[in-house]
C-alpha cells in the first residue's frame, strides 16, 4: 500500500471507502509532513497531499526512513484526530513520537565525526 492517505487511514482503523473524514485526515497529514520537513525529512521544498493518489514514493526517496516516518505520521495524526482516552496510552504515543523525531533528525543530520589526533 503506497498511498499515504490510505495507509494512514488503515492505521487509524478507517476503511479506504469511508471518505467522510478524508479532508480532516489530509489536513493533519500535511501538518505532520510540514513538521518532518522542518526536521529535514523529505525535500526542502516541502510536500503535501490532496487525495489518496499521493504515494510515499512521491515524497520520500530515502526508503530507510519510510517505516519510522509512517509510524510517526500515524501517531501524530492519531493524537490530533482521534486521541486516546487513556492517559497512559497518550503518554506512550508522545514518548514514541519524541524518540522517532530524535532518530529521524539524527539520521538526516548526523553529528559530525570527530577524529582523534594520534
Amino acid at each position: 500500500m503506497d498511498s499515504i492517505l490510505t495507509s494512514i487511514k488503515k492505521l487509524l482503523g478507517i476503511t479506504d471507502d469511508y471518505v467522510q473524514f478524508d479532508d480532516d485526515i489530509i489536513m493533519h497529514i500535511n501538518t505532520v509532513i510540514s513538521i518532518l520537513t522542518q526536521v529535514g525529512v523529505g525535500s526542502d521544498l516541502g510536500f503535501y497531499i490532496t487525495d489518496k493518489t499521493a504515494k510515499w514514493s512521491d515524497w520520500l526517496t530515502d526508503m530507510t526512513l519510510l517505516q519510522p516516518v509512517k509510524t510517526y505520521i500515524h501517531l501524530r495524526v492519531r493524537l490530533i484526530f482521534d486521541p486516546p482516552t487513556n492517559s497512559t496510552v497518550t503518554k506512550s504515543y508522545e514518548q514514541t513520537i519524541k524518540e522517532l523525531e530524535w532518530r529521524l533528525f539524527t539520521t538526516v543530520d548526523p553529528p559530525p565525526v570527530v577524529e582523534e589526533v594520534p
